[in-house]
């Protein structure tokens, strides 16, 4: 699928200078995301599945050990990774019918969640973790999706402690996702005053809860009969 007529273009254009090995970019992302998706997902069952499609084409075979592969996807470019993702979620997005909809209309939701990463010194600088957490660490990632279809549309990642890791600064960095005319399902971490006013400026419906509702619900005692 990396080399379809609809992504082959966009895999060449983010290509990085490389060599030709054993694992060039696009063989090393095609294998890792087999193995993301997979019930096995260790290095070695991806590159034993490398090997084996290649004895089926025909083609030389190499080295079962998994250190070339280790060593090629940290090769992978980031931003290879990122803008492919995004580039593919608007082509489904484009090829979404109306009847999918909501009234014809684009809905989006936007939503965030949290991702554990390796506990290395350079990723604690980065991404420390906040100050009740215990030792680890973490980043948070708010997303943009398409209700029609489930496609990715943009994401922001940011850290869990510090300026610029909060949800609503993240959405903003993103908030260009959103088009006149689209409809955005959000929960109370985004009904601030300043994003509404910057939605309504774009054109852009929005359904969230209020902010801290939770807090404003009352305690109603049973009636007396």
């Amino acid at each position: 699928m990396l080399t379809s007529d609809s992504l082959f273009d966009k895999v060449e254009e983010l290509l990085h200078k490389h060599r030709e090995r054993f694992y060039p970019p696009t063989e090393t992302l095609s294998m890792f995301l087999s193995q993301a998706m997979s019930s096995d997902r260790s290095c070695q069952n991806s590159v034993n599945k490398s090997v084996t499609q290649r004895i089926c084409g025909g083609l030389s075979i190499y080295s079962t050990k998994t250190g070339g592969y280790c060593r090629a996807r940290k090769r992978l470019p980031e931003k290879m990774v990122s803008e492919l993702t995004l580039h593919l979620g608007h082509l489904i997005d484009q090829q979404t019918t109306d009847s999918w909809r909501w009234k014809i209309r684009r809905v989006r939701i936007v939503d965030g969640t949290t991702v554990t990463m390796p506990d290395t010194p350079s990723n604690q600088a980065r991404y420390p973790q906040q100050n009740p957490q215990r030792e680890g660490l973490g980043f948070r990632v708010v997303g943009i999706t398409c209700l029609s279809s489930g496609a990715l549309l943009n994401a922001a990642v940011g850290p869990f402690k510090g300026k610029g890791g909060d949800e609503q600064t993240l959405v903003r960095s993103i908030q260009s996702t959103l088009e006149a005319g689209d409809v955005l399902i959000g929960d109370g971490y985004y009904s601030s005053y300043f994003f509404i006013a910057s939605m309504q400026a774009k054109v852009v419906d929005i359904l969230m809860e209020k902010y801290g509702a939770n807090r404003d619900t009352k305690e109603w005692a049973p009636l007396n009969t």
